[in-house]
């Protein structure tokens, strides 16, 4: 049995000329066929290319079937910027920003999910990044999720309001290079919506340990101090149809709900772990 002949240097550097090639030209036909959808559905000029629900759902199938020596840091950022990209020719955008809570993480947070095609607007704070948005056509408005100084969301109450669409990054483990966990904020498109958390807005009376702990396990939950002694201003992320066990919870811990409004929704979260085992709480 004769051996096979081992590529040459040679040979390997074409099949890279050739698969490079080939990456390019897939890159245009996307672009020609995101060409012929602008013309089909006529909307160049708003946010409605926004479909958080499919981009989540895109970036759950990139770490199912990632495998090889290419860090998934990089074919999540490649698909990031396509992604990204391909949105803003559709419907041209600016991302805000708020980088009260630390410049570097946030602009990561951006760069990495919007590439450098897209303008990057900077604000202190949320009001600036929501007052944005709310008189823009179609901009998206990126607030740290985990912290806050004061409860920003509730300008996100009314009916006209933009809302939370997202939950950055998509998916998450230890070692993200931008894994500042932060909420995207937009004017939402109906039919681009998921739903899998409902994001709410609620006034408690009553807030102490015992209620913060009672709510722990059934509710991510950012909460600032509100008007009057023991009432907080809660943002809490709630698996979809579950706010009633989020109400009771509360009560039996000795707090009372004073108002609650819907603000927005997002995907599951989608984590990795070191050893690539997914999980999707």
């Amino acid at each position: 049995m004769v051996n096979p002949v081992p590529p040459t240097l040679a040979d390997l550097r074409r099949d890279i000329d050739r698969i490079d090639e080939a990456m390019h030209r897939l890159l245009m036909e996307r672009g020609d066929i995101i060409d012929t959808l602008i013309a089909t559905k006529k909307t160049a000029e708003s946010g409605s290319a926004f479909r958080p629900a499919r981009e989540a759902d895109m970036m759950r199938r990139l770490v199912e079937r990632h495998h090889g020596i290419l860090p998934l840091d990089t074919a999540e950022g490649i698909w990031r910027v396509i992604i990204a990209t391909f949105t803003y020719v559709q419907a041209p955008f600016s991302v805000h920003a708020d980088l009260s809570a630390g410049e570097p993480a946030m602009r990561d947070s951006a760069r990495f999910h919007f590439g450098f095609t897209v303008p990057f607007m900077t604000h202190m704070g949320p009001a600036g990044v929501l007052a944005a948005v709310a008189n823009s056509r179609g901009d998206l408005g990126l607030v740290p999720a985990a912290v806050a100084k004061d409860a920003w969301w509730t300008a996100l109450e009314g009916p006209d309001a933009p809302k939370i669409i997202a939950r950055l990054p998509f998916v998450e483990r230890a070692d993200h290079p931008a894994g500042l966990p932060v909420f995207a904020i937009a004017r939402p498109h109906p039919d681009a919506l998921v739903t899998d958390v409902e994001t709410w807005s609620i006034r408690v009376a009553g807030w102490g340990p015992a209620a913060a702990q009672a709510l722990a396990p059934l509710a991510d939950a950012v909460a600032v101090a509100d008007r009057g002694f023991d009432a907080a201003a809660l943002l809490a992320s709630v698996p979809h149809g579950a706010l009633g066990a989020v109400e009771a919870a509360l009560v039996e811990a000795g707090a009372s709900v004073r108002s609650k409004a819907l603000v927005g929704s997002h995907a599951r979260r989608y984590t990795v772990t070191a050893n690539g085992a997914v999980s999707s709480p």
